[in-house]
């Protein structure tokens, strides 16, 4: 019982990010403010998500869960009051960066607890949860959100007063949920950023980061420029449509990092640059010929790169730290995620009101394709060397017999999910 709280709960979280993908074009419609402000309001929540994971992403392994989770479920309460009650879009840039905050310090916590509240022969189970509860929650709550717009005259309050419920009663499950960890000193000494990447592991994230850095774009861009599209640019005055516009990416790299989960991780890092690569020019033949359906085709497949992608590359870079150094690695990649996520979004926002969307989304998924060429190329090096040093190392070792090193009992296998705290 306390796991599928638990999982519902932190589904939540990601259900209120992403309902607020097709609600911001209502708010534009309401209260007639440019696309800059729209992509502002979008793009502050990775700000404070960043702000809280870099910071609050390993308190949780010393004070315990319930307090790090019930104070972030109180603040996506608050957040949820202020989308409700929001007059105009400064209190919905506000409401963002709380949101942002709230789910940033939740993220580690939850994401540590469904594991551990697993049962003992099932804990794969826990990580499936957080992984879908992510990304499927924010495609989901995109999806809803449209469908409520749709329906319904008063979107707003039907989605945010039953968000806030779920919130309340997600902090009553927590409350009666046992406590997973036992606390531990250093509470104070965790809220210090630790970013680093160790030497071991420096070549692997360099070619990796060029595609960390596209796919989120493409995932901004999917929650932050598709949904104004719809009306601006395909010309349908559709909620579902904009609903439909957030959904499509984030569900399909749900999936995908799943079915990708057992795959050669190079491999799928390979295959997730070709999707991308495919997705971002089917967005951009989309805004040219003014075709919904390409561009949505298109936003499904850049969702395939990024769940095939994203996942390849904590499985390939993460193995290279050991485990003191690993909490700076991944907080590395977030801070790639992230700046991914907001800054180049708020900088199409101002684009696109001096030269109109579709031309900036144009130039803004030409440049995704830039970052994955370079990736591309980084990574056929690298498999290269790869395979080069697995000959030399087999012809040489005398325990090989011809065998590959991957074949090898001295050699660890690689994690299929990263760490669950940040520190």
């Amino acid at each position: 019982m306390a796991l599928t709280g638990c999982a519902i709960t932190f589904t939540s979280l990601y259900l209120a990010a992403g309902a607020l993908t097709p609600l911001l074009v209502l708010y534009k419609e309401q209260w007639n403010f440019p696309a800059a402000l729209l992509t502002l309001a979008f793009a502050v929540y990775a700000i404070g998500f960043l702000a809280a994971i870099l910071t609050l992403g390993s308190l949780s392994d010393h004070v315990g869960r319930r307090p790090v989770l019930v104070g972030a479920l109180i603040l996506q309460l608050v957040s949820n009051v202020m989308f409700l009650l929001a007059p105009d879009i400064g209190w919905v840039v506000t409401g963002r960066i709380v949101q942002g905050v709230a789910t940033g310090a939740a993220t580690t916590a939850f994401t540590a607890a469904l594991i551990e509240l697993a049962p003992p022969n099932r804990k794969r189970l826990g990580t499936i949860l957080g992984s879908v509860g992510l990304t499927g929650g924010l495609g989901l709550g995109s999806l809803l959100a449209g469908l409520a717009i749709q329906l319904t005259t008063t979107a707003n309050s039907i989605i945010f007063i039953a968000l806030a419920i779920i919130t309340i009663l997600g902090i009553v499950v927590i409350v009666l949920s046992p406590e997973s960890v036992s606390r531990t000193p250093g509470a104070l000494r965790s809220l210090i950023p630790s970013v680093a990447i160790p030497f071991a592991a420096r070549r692997e994230f360099a070619a990796a980061a060029p595609v960390i850095a596209s796919i989120w774009m493409l995932a901004g861009l999917s929650g932050g420029l598709a949904p104004s599209m719809v009306r601006s640019v395909f010309h349908l005055d559709s909620g579902l449509f904009n609903g439909l516009s957030g959904f499509v990416s984030p569900a399909t790299s749900a999936v995908i990092g799943l079915v990708f989960a057992r795959l050669d991780p190079r491999r799928a890092m390979t295959l997730g640059i070709y999707a991308s690569l495919i997705g971002a020019i089917g967005i951009i033949d989309g805004a040219l010929t003014g075709s919904l359906a390409i561009m949505i085709s298109g936003q499904a497949i850049a969702g395939v790169g990024f769940g095939a992608s994203f996942t390849a590359s904590l499985r390939l870079i993460l193995p290279l730290a050991v485990e003191h150094q690993r909490a700076g690695v991944v907080a590395a990649i977030y801070v790639v995620s992230y700046i991914a996520f907001g800054v180049p979004i708020i900088i199409a926002g101002e684009l696109a009101d001096a030269h109109g969307l579709a031309p900036t989304v144009v130039w803004y998924s030409a440049g995704t394709i830039l970052l994955a060429l370079i990736s591309l190329g980084a990574q056929q090096l690298l498999g290269r060397n790869t395979r080069n040093a697995i000959g030399s190392a087999a012809s040489s070792d005398p325990r090989s017999d011809g065998a590959s090193m991957a074949e090898r009992d001295d050699i660890q296998p690689v994690p299929a999910t990263p760490p669950t705290g940040i520190r």
